[in-house]
């Protein structure tokens, strides 16, 4: 079983923000795979539970905020026994630029606070894709106001072409 987890925050203040680019990537995917979100409270998490490729996968968007993401992940790989090896993180990075896309296994949080708890709970060797979410706009905001900030019209105007691109590296680094 593998364990894709996408970072964002919840509510209808946080939509359309660059924080929420993993929560975006994983609603698209799943309106693709026609998987429907559950509300677990018990794991402050929506899933989506489905199957790529034979394999059956946990679409994980953590309800518990960006930055105490790895208590809700270290919960739920725990209850089904999923091994690092089998998680992979979404999440935006504003040291790309936007819409770039990479896949790293391990290291660092690189200052993403989402990442740093995942790290904290489950260790360094969680893979992860990230999307750049960086514009020029960032040095004007700082950055805790950037990543909270909507996506701009050009940026959403952008997702059409970026979330296929960014479905198929998760498919192509997960299963």
């Amino acid at each position: 079983m593998k364990l894709i987890v996408g970072l964002g925050n919840p509510g209808a203040t946080y939509l359309w923000t660059r924080h929420n680019l993993g929560f975006i990537a994983l609603d698209f995917w799943a309106i693709k795979l026609d998987a429907k979100w559950a509300d677990k409270p018990k794991w402050q998490a929506e899933i989506a539970e489905t199957s790529v490729n034979d394999e059956k996968a946990l679409l994980v968007k953590p309800q518990a905020f960006y930055n105490k993401s790895g208590e809700v992940v270290q919960q739920i790989a725990n209850f089904y026994k999923i091994p690092v090896s089998d998680i992979l993180v979404v999440c935006d990075d504003f040291d790309l630029p936007f819409g770039e896309i990479r896949y790293r296994q391990g290291g660092s949080s690189g200052g993403n606070n989402g990442l740093f708890s995942i790290i904290s709970h489950m260790g360094e060797k969680v893979k992860r894709v990230r999307i750049g979410s960086d514009n020029p706009s960032r040095a004007q905001l700082g950055d805790a106001d950037f990543v909270l900030a909507k996506l701009t019209d050009a940026e959403k105007a952008a997702l059409p072409d970026l979330l296929p691109q960014i479905v198929a590296k998760i498919q192509q680094v997960a299963f």
